[in-house]
């Protein structure tokens, strides 16, 4: 059934440019400052439990930084688990209800996060034996309850549902998969169906398999000496107990021996979407670390040579960034941009040109100065955060570095030289072995593609579409795919039962609540309120004029939009097809959200078409479509539309997600409401 949902257009800001330093002659280097990351000691418990200790007595608080060095995990059929058990962690214990654990934590003025590799606490001194009872409670007791799990998989499905069509979400998810394949974990993600197969079993297991001291490393930061922290760690992680860990092994992800393209459509896409991607073999706290990222600054940092490339020189971007990124198992490198679609493949060429680049000339000793500088200041930023010098220590035992490497950090950062970058951007940068994919409109981008390699098609879930056939029932009409529609729905005559119904939505809007509230009745009777935050906007139907009214202003709606809001008020469009002269014309088939579906063109007596996609499986309708026209120009609307529920013998979506051009806005519905009577005066346009 048709949902109406005025779409709401967001304006995003950009934060403003930095200036260019225009002088090309280098300052002399400085000395390099020297890193203080307090004095620790470290110790370990008979369990095994590696704990390092950070004295700084500048403020009256310390902070806990425990870390579960597990290896990555196959998530499988149930992929989402490991994050699912993260949430359970803490909600309850043999002890505490979380109503408990929060209140205490609320009192003492201390703050405890859980995730699915460990917890992270903080808290004024003297509050140490209670934060720690508390932390060393969910640590080595948490109970994971059905009722909290169903809640925690509803809210991770919800989120799934709200990112899933975005294009980074999408240009990620596929980047990963193609750069490390789905037989190595970091190339599995979440879907609605692996979310539904979490089991409260599958959670328990991970937590007491991993969560053991033998593979754990407690960092502590702030104003405590080492004794006190030995006494505290022993007296509540002393009974901590031991397991036996498994043990995998993966085929390490190569890069591509050629380059190759992979295009995601997304046919109401105004911009493309751009990662230039692979994997890459740089180990944690290794040398090339340091040297790798003064080069990798210098061709993808913020105003350094892809940025002024792209942005000012070529007007073909706002940002373009890149990332070397180091992993024990497996790193990966990724530039990535989004721009006008005119401009992809021309954004490409300039991408690579700057990859080769650096790879074959040196780089001025403006470039390297500025980097560098630029390296020192986030680093001596990121020693600020209690946390980070945590992660930092902790480090040093869990990928086995040498005591000095943080230390020494910035004298080894300012020893770098031209030479080294050069050496690294060989080592690590290949524009000839890359995966470039891309998000937006395969009509108007594919083809300058092409230049760059065969291009092969992709869904967002990263699966190669290319040379899947849906077949067409032989006989199969755009009116029997309807027939169809109505029986999945519920059937004609329970259709024909409803004589009015409330729906109320929910999404958010520029990070605040919204709210849609959608009233209709029988014949043609149509309300909706929307309410974000000051904003209120109601749309009228009373089956002749249409109406919205926005604060103290009222506009007549009219044509195109007048005829969309005359069909979309009626109730029983479906149970009065033929009386009201509507046709549907079969037109083909498509994969759409990774199902097979069949393409039917609604065409409304004034000839004006409506495109509607329904699952070849199970008749559900899964996307409409339909151009529209605004005195900017001619813009694809796309509604989708999943999580079918029954509410009194029918069938409706509860997931929503509308976009027009770039803009984009899901919603969850909260409740159907049938047959209660609403009264003729609620449509009376006021």
């Amino acid at each position: 059934m048709k949902n109406i949902i005025i779409f709401l257009i967001f304006l995003f800001f950009l934060s403003s440019i930095q200036a260019q330093i225009k002088d090309n002659k280098a300052p002399l280097p400085g000395p390099a400052p020297e890193v203080n990351l307090g004095k620790y000691e470290s110790f370990e418990l008979e369990n095994g439990l590696k704990v390092s200790v950070v004295e700084n007595h500048e403020l009256p608080q310390v902070s806990f930084y425990l870390i579960v060095n597990r290896p990555p995990l196959m998530q499988g059929n149930q992929a989402g688990y490991i994050e699912a058990a993260g949430r359970l962690i803490g909600t309850k214990t043999k002890t505490r209800t979380q109503n408990q654990i929060d209140s205490t934590l609320d009192f003492l003025g201390a703050k405890l996060k859980t995730f699915p590799g460990g917890v992270f606490a903080t808290t004024l001194k003297n509050n140490e034996n209670e934060v720690l009872s508390i932390m060393s409670d969910i640590v080595m007791n948490s109970i994971f309850t059905q009722k909290k799990l169903i809640s925690v998989k509803e809210r991770m499905k919800l989120e799934f549902e709200n990112r899933k069509d975005n294009p980074q979400t999408i240009i990620n998810t596929v980047s990963d998969v193609v750069d490390y394949g789905r037989d190595f974990p970091y190339g599995v993600h979440p879907t609605n169906e692996t979310l539904d197969n979490i089991t409260l079993k599958k959670c328990e297991e991970y937590y007491s398999t991993y969560f053991r001291p033998n593979i754990s490393y407690l960092a502590i930061v702030g104003d405590i000496t080492g004794n006190e922290a030995k006494s505290l760690i022993e007296k509540y992680f002393g009974s901590w107990k031991k397991g036996k860990i498994p043990e995998f092994k993966y085929k390490i992800p190569q890069q591509p021996d050629l380059t190759r393209v992979i295009l995601v459509d997304r046919p109401n896409s105004t911009r493309a979407d751009i990662n230039i991607t692979y994997p890459v073999i740089l180990k944690v706290g290794s040398d090339d670390v340091i040297k790798s990222a003064v080069m990798n600054t210098i061709l993808g940092g913020e105003n350094f040579r892809l940025f002024k490339d792209l942005t000012e020189e070529h007007n073909y971007a706002y940002g373009v960034f890149s990332n070397l990124s180091p992993d024990e198992y497996a790193g990966n490198f990724t530039i990535t941009t989004s721009v006008k679609n005119y401009a992809a493949d021309s954004a490409v060429s300039q991408i690579l040109y700057e990859m080769k680049k650096i790879r074959e000339d040196t780089v001025s000793e403006n470039e390297l100065f500025k980097a560098k500088n630029y390296l020192i200041g986030n680093f001596a930023l990121a020693l600020q955060q209690p946390q980070t010098v945590a992660a930092f220590i902790i480090n040093l035992d869990r990928y086995h570095i040498r005591d000095n490497y943080y230390a020494n950090y910035l004298k080894n950062i300012s020893a770098v030289n031209k030479h080294d970058v050069q050496y690294e951007a060989e080592k690590y940068i290949k524009p000839d072995n890359a995966n470039i994919v891309v998000v937006g409109n395969a009509d108007k981008i594919s083809e300058g593609l092409k230049k760059f390699g065969t291009v092969s098609l992709y869904d967002k879930s990263g699966n190669n579409i290319k040379g899947i056939s849906i077949e067409i029932p032989k006989g199969l009409t755009g009116k029997l795919v309807i027939e169809n529609y109505i029986k999945a729905l519920g059937g004609k005559r329970n259709l024909e039962k409803v004589k009015d119904r409330t729906t109320i939505m929910t999404g958010n809007l520029r990070g605040r609540k919204m709210t849609m509230t959608v009233y209709q009745k029988e014949p043609d009777k149509m309300k909706q309120e929307i309410i974000a935050g000051s904003l209120k906007q109601i749309v009228y139907f009373d089956g002749t004029r249409g109406v919205m009214k926005v604060a103290d202003k009222t506009l007549d709606i009219k044509g195109q939009e007048l005829e969309k809001l005359k069909y979309e008020s009626m109730l029983g469009l479906l149970t009065h097809i033929d009386s009201l002269g509507i046709k549907f014309k079969l037109e083909g088939a498509e994969i759409v959200e990774g199902k097979k579906a069949y393409k039917v063109a609604m065409i409304l007596p004034s000839c004006t078409k409506w495109f509607q996609y329904y699952n070849a499986d199970t008749w559900l309708k899964l996307k409409e479509s339909e151009n529209i026209k605004v005195p900017r120009g001619t813009f694809t609307e796309e509604t989708y539309l999943g999580n079918y529920k029954e509410v009194d013998g029918v069938k409706y979506p509860f997931a929503l997600k509308q976009s027009v051009g770039s803009q984009e806005l899901n919603l969850t519905v909260d409740s159907i409401k049938v047959n209660t009577g609403l009264s003729n005066s609620l449509f009376e346009i006021k």
